[in-house]
């Protein structure tokens, strides 16, 4: 493992649950981590169906999945706490982390979303195109992939079993 990777910017960033709890990214090292950026009233919503089946299957093995939701496109995630709730963890029965409300674009984007952005550039240079953008990050912490919002979850699986295959043979 090279010095970059043990001082991975992933690792040295932080987000608030959406229970208002501080989560340093620190605490997912040596796990394969998704990170995803959702809303609760978007075409794509149903993909936290796919994005839990996922979870479920895999986080016994190491897969982390981390959701935060997002109001920059098109209105879709209006609402606060309560709302986010009842949209994904009851409606679509979400048991991965979920996080507060964040910009993932511009001036007062997340800095997580600024530091997935610069290291994964997408289509529209580093802008995040729409909302259920993904971020597939090794379990070193360097970012490993990025998938378009029209991508779905399943899509998503020989790249994770790849980067857990890895993980369990560097163990």
């Amino acid at each position: 493992m090279s010095a970059k990777h043990k001082e991975s910017g992933f690792y040295n960033l932080a987000a608030t649950s959406l229970q208002g709890q501080e989560v340093p990214m620190e605490q997912f090292k040596g796990k394969v981590v998704l990170v995803v950026n959702t809303a609760s009233q978007c075409g794509f919503t149903p993909q936290y169906e796919g994005l839990e089946k996922i979870y479920r299957k895999y986080k016994d093995e190491g897969l982390v999945i981390l959701g935060f939701p997002c109001n920059q496109f098109g209105n879709q995630e209006p609402g606060g706490k309560k709302e986010i709730e009842e949209g994904c963890l009851i409606n679509f029965g979400v048991s991965f982390p979920m996080f507060e409300k964040v910009d993932v674009n511009g001036s007062n984007a997340h800095p997580l979303f600024h530091y997935l952005k610069s290291e994964l550039g997408g289509l529209l240079g580093s802008r995040v195109k729409w909302n259920f953008t993904k971020f597939l990050i090794d379990a070193d912490g360097k970012p490993y992939k990025r998938y378009a919002p029209i991508t779905k979850p399943e899509k998503l699986v020989p790249d994770i079993e790849k980067l857990l295959a890895h993980t369990k043979q560097s163990a």
